[in-house]
């Protein structure tokens, strides 16, 4: 009778034992994402960003000297273009944390509940409007046309350069309708990152609060060094 009690105890105890150190199937699962979104078209969204921005604020002060020294075309690179540059990185920053968090604009695909939780890998860990893509885009174009604008105009006397309108202007323009466009494309099967209003709700803050720093900056920063005939500006 009693090694009968001991056989069953150690048939229990050998259940209990397999129980518990057998891998648990529930933590092999995969959760699926709760949006499907083309990483192709965040990729190019991402590179049409980085080419506008960098193009923006790398792009030497173009000017056409005055007869007080060598007549003719001057550029001339400031290091001091990383004010504007920094400005506008942080307003950047500013949209795509707290005012975003404000705003509660949820992605295309996603719920309120799904943002809030900010599952991994789910496609819905952040808000998507407004769109920090467009902001950033947008804005290094603006900061590019009021940079344009006051070099042509106060230092160059109306004359146009055809090098500095494509660095300034067309070049940060083009990147910023690829990034807006790549942010709103959707393929078959697929979620954009951001819908039309997001976009747009990031773009024309972006493009205006861009012309503002730019044109202040340019007013405030001569195109050039103010002394020597130095390539590089301190």
């Amino acid at each position: 009778m009693r090694m009968r009690q001991s056989v069953v105890a150690a048939g229990i105890c050998g259940a209990i034992a397999a129980t518990l150190f057998s891998p648990s199937e529930a933590e092999a699962q995969v959760v699926p994402p709760s949006a499907v979104r083309d990483e192709n078209w965040g990729t190019v969204s991402d590179v049409t960003l980085a080419i506008g921005a960098g193009t923006a604020f790398l792009m030497p002060r173009v000017y056409y000297s005055d007869p007080a020294a060598t007549v003719g075309w001057k550029g001339r690179w400031h290091f001091s273009v990383l004010a504007p540059a920094m400005t506008l990185t942080v307003a950047t920053m500013l949209v795509d944390r707290p005012i975003r968090n404000a705003i509660e604009s949820t992605r295309p695909g996603c719920t309120l509940d799904e943002t809030n939780v900010r599952f991994p890998n789910s496609n819905c860990e952040t808000f998507g409007g407004p769109s920090t893509h467009s902001f950033a885009a947008w804005s290094a174009t603006g900061a590019g046309l009021g940079i344009f604008l006051v070099d042509t105009l106060e230092y160059s006397d109306g004359r146009f350069n055809v090098p500095a309108f494509i660095g300034n202007v067309m070049i940060p323009l083009t990147a910023s309708v690829m990034t807006s466009v790549a942010r709103g494309v959707e393929p078959e099967g697929t979620e954009a990152y951001e819908d039309t209003g997001q976009i747009v709700a990031g773009a024309l803050p972006g493009f205006f609060s861009g012309l503002a720093i730019g044109f202040a900056y340019s007013m405030l920063q001569k195109p050039s060094c103010g002394y020597g005939n130095n390539v590089f500006c301190w």
